[in-house]
């Protein structure tokens, strides 16, 4: 990518997006476009065809998405697949309409089958059944993986599709309802501890197992891929190391400092037992994750205080 190259960051108010345009500006790129959802709607059909003939980027990340923890994605199942399909489907094809040089999909480790082996490979894609709760959102994202091999095909398009494992960091998602995993049990741990709570109570059993990726790793490796991928089909970005929700919520305990309990309940579901990527691609491709899981929750959190308490 050129440094005077007209890049659009379809996302950038949020916690991936945000961190992109924080290593493409970093990197000493600055025509970058932005638009909130509020100034453009990528639901839109006339909206997104109307933003994309007027602006014409070079270069487009497609970091915009709904997105949720389990409670939202098995809640909102309709919104979910509507939204998700409506934002691909307009910027996929209106990047092809507008001669968009190279388009970057984002995606999520939960396209892979429920019971795949681990850890997840690129070829296990479409060899089993989804996770129930958030299959309406793996469907949607499976069908942008599609669409970008589809458009490479049969119109030469060089898109590119890379599938993250959960991710965590500046700009997150804190919601009571709406969040995931690692956010959720900072909150419920810090609001545990500044109001003297004596337990927190987790959804699940504590015992699937997790990987996770500091988002500001994601965009430097996102950056890697937009300057040394070109291929179809997907590539996973991780750590490719994981450990349990239990740990994951010591761990998170340990660092804020509530000196309470930790209580699972085992009525709540756990989701998919297991989700780790195998990242032996990318690695053979040159990028490896800089940040720890301990290092970057202590970062999370701080942006958490400063964000959500000190506001």
């Amino acid at each position: 990518m050129e440094k005077s190259a007209k890049i659009y960051v379809a996302g950038h108010n949020g916690m991936v997006g945000s961190a992109i345009v924080r290593k493409l500006e970093k990197e000493g790129y600055q025509n970058i476009i932005k638009r909130s959802s509020k100034e453009l709607d990528l639901r839109d059909q006339i909206a997104a065809a109307d933003f994309f003939s007027k602006e014409k980027p070079e270069y487009v990340f497609l970091a915009a998405a709904k997105v949720g923890g389990i409670i939202a994605n098995n809640t909102y199942r309709a919104d979910f697949l509507y939204d998700n399909l409506q934002i691909q489907n307009n910027v996929i094809h209106h990047s092809y309409l507008n001669n968009v040089k190279k388009l970057m999909l984002l995606g999520s480790s939960c396209i892979y089958p429920k019971m795949a082996p681990q850890p997840l490979k690129e070829e296990y894609l479409l060899t089993g059944l989804l996770e129930e709760s958030n299959e309406p959102y793996a469907i949607a994202k499976i069908t942008g993986i599609k669409m970008c091999d589809a458009y490479r095909a049969q119109y030469g398009c060089n898109f590119i599709s890379v599938m993250p494992t959960n991710l965590y960091g500046y700009n997150d998602n804190y919601h009571p309802q709406n969040s995931h995993v690692l956010p959720a049990l900072i909150r419920k741990c810090y609001e545990a501890k500044i109001n003297g709570s004596k337990t927190v109570t987790i959804w699940g059993s504590g015992s699937p197992m997790r990987e996770f990726l500091f988002a500001d790793d994601l965009a430097d490796a996102c950056f890697y891929l937009m300057q040394n991928y070109d291929e179809p089909n997907l590539i996973n970005i991780g750590t490719g190391v994981d450990l349990t929700i239990k740990d994951l919520a010591l761990l998170i305990k340990e660092i804020i400092g509530f000196e309470g309990d930790l209580v699972f309940d085992s009525s709540k579901p756990d989701g998919t037992p297991r989700k780790l990527m195998d990242v032996s691609k990318i690695h053979e491709k040159g990028w490896k994750h800089k940040i720890d899981l301990r290092e970057g929750i202590e970062l999370a959190y701080q942006d958490f205080l400063i964000k959500h308490v000190k506001g």
